[in-house]
């Protein structure tokens, strides 16, 4: 059996529940390229007047599953209806979320090379794009260089 790559999660809020699929053709292009392996999505909404709510891939609308399902997107079952309503309970009224979890194929050899030379991860995260660009532009304009 193959070892899997690092496995991430993400949870993604649309204000106003404006979930049209268009994050689908980037998500496909990364599942092409055998960037990343899709390995779960779920869904939920938190509705006007509070009540949170599940929701399958199948009860999108048509075009919405289509690009989907052509990124890869598949409802395994990882999410539990507990993870739905904390989740759900975190939005903003009026809003939808979606939940998705990803292989990061391109990182398998090196996991797997961390593994075989008994290597423990002992932290990892992410800087949020906001800081990234505000740290850039304060290089960029006390520097006077590239970022």
């Amino acid at each position: 059996m193959d070892e899997i790559g690092p496995v991430d999660y993400a949870i993604i809020a649309f204000p106003g529940s404006r979930f049209t699929g268009a994050i689908a053709p980037p998500l496909a292009e990364l599942v092409d390229t055998g960037t990343v392996r899709i390995i779960d999505a779920a869904f939920v909404s938190r509705d006007d007047t509070g009540i949170v709510s599940g929701f399958e891939l199948t009860e999108l609308a048509p075009d919405v599953q289509a690009a989907l399902a052509t990124a890869g997107v598949e409802v395994s079952g990882l999410f539990n209806e507990e993870d739905l309503m904390a989740t759900g309970e975190e939005l903003e009224p009026g809003s939808s979320a979606m939940l998705l979890v990803w292989e990061n194929i391109w990182a398998r050899k090196v996991a797997q090379a961390v593994r075989d030379a008994d290597g423990e991860l002992l932290d990892f995260g992410r800087i949020p794009h906001d800081v990234v660009q505000i740290a850039r532009e304060w290089v960029l304009a006390n520097a006077g260089g590239e970022a």
